[in-house]
């Protein structure tokens, strides 16, 4: 796993939230589904069935079923992968802009 410059005390500076829920990779026009793990106020970790690389920019959406809360839709970079089983990564992805 490659932390490419992040220090590791940064990881203790926002809660994570552990949410386990569908969410879509837009990448270049093409989406993917994938599962969000976790998510914090700079980031999250997800699943995804394929490979990307790091430095790569990706829009996670993420619909809401309740009327009262918004979707989250996001601009991400990928700051560290963790190979998977059968071609699926874990990814880091350090949010850009929100939406």
């Amino acid at each position: 796993m490659s932390q490419n410059h992040v220090d590791y005390s940064e990881k203790r500076d926002f809660i994570r939230m552990r949410v386990d829920t569908e969410v879509e990779v837009i990448q270049a026009g093409e989406v993917i589904a994938a599962v969000c793990l976790d998510l914090s106020a700079s980031g999250m970790q997800i699943q995804a069935p394929r490979t990307f690389q790091v430095g790569d920019e990706l829009q996670i959406k993420l619909d809401s079923d309740h009327p009262a809360l918004a979707g989250l839709d996001v601009s991400t970079r990928v700051v560290w992968i963790a190979s998977h089983a059968e071609g699926q990564q874990k990814l880091g992805l350090k949010i850009i802009s929100m939406r």
